[in-house]
């Protein structure tokens, strides 16, 4: 039996997309480059908000000007990050009857770690043993000392932890971290291509997670 369940964010507990989009969007306007589509968004999250500017401008722009749009997207992501973020159907109700079956529970996430403690108050206030975002001194995902970290906040071997998470980013840092992983296909990747990078305990609703640990909600 596990100890520790550790959860993704974007993605994952909290659907953040469309605050992602906006705000790159509005990096890129500002900044005179052409803007992105929500589903080219999609594809471009997952590494961190550096990723993500990286593939958001247009091919070929100098690392002066990417570093532009990047400066601009900061101040207002933090601004709107919760703007239309929303947490996915039947989340809470599963991290919540998680600690109620006396599991540990915490975030690893590639978000800003301002974004992640912010929104983690925000969405799931007292629900989250730990929660660690992109900060200096950890790589980030799919490096596995992030998830690490939150084990050695929280005192648990990696072997007594699963990762739950809904890309290829989150099932090859449980892989680094060589952590039993449980993906779910209702955030930025869909079953079919979760399967296709090897993915083989894939669950599609709340209902669905919760059951993996013997509970029913």
């Amino acid at each position: 039996m596990y100890k520790l369940t550790v959860f993704d964010m974007d993605g994952t507990i909290l659907d953040t997309l469309e605050d992602l989009k906006n705000s790159l969007n509005y990096a890129l306007e500002q900044n005179g480059m052409p803007t992105r589509t929500l589903d080219e968004v999609r594809r471009f999250v997952g590494n961190g908000i550096g990723k993500l500017i990286e593939r958001g401008v247009p091919e070929g722009c100098s690392d002066a000007d990417r570093m532009k749009v990047q400066e601009t997207f900061f101040p207002h992501y933090a601004a709107h990050c919760n703007d239309n973020t929303r947490p996915y159907a039947g989340v809470t109700d599963v991290i919540a009857a998680l600690r109620g079956a006396g599991y540990l529970t915490a975030v690893v996430s590639n978000k800003a770690d301002f974004a992640v403690q912010d929104l983690c108050k925000i969405w799931f206030d007292g629900l989250f043993d730990a929660a660690v975002g992109e900060r200096e001194g950890l790589q980030r995902k799919p490096a596995p000392d992030s998830v690490f970290e939150v084990c050695r906040l929280l005192n648990v071997a990696v072997e007594d932890a699963v990762y739950i998470g809904d890309s290829e980013v989150d099932l090859q840092t449980a892989r680094n971290a060589k952590m039993d992983v449980i993906s779910v296909d209702w955030g930025f990747r869909d079953a079919e291509f979760l399967r296709s990078i090897g993915a083989d305990k894939i669950v599609s609703d709340a209902a669905e997670l919760a059951e993996c640990f013997g509970i029913t909600l």
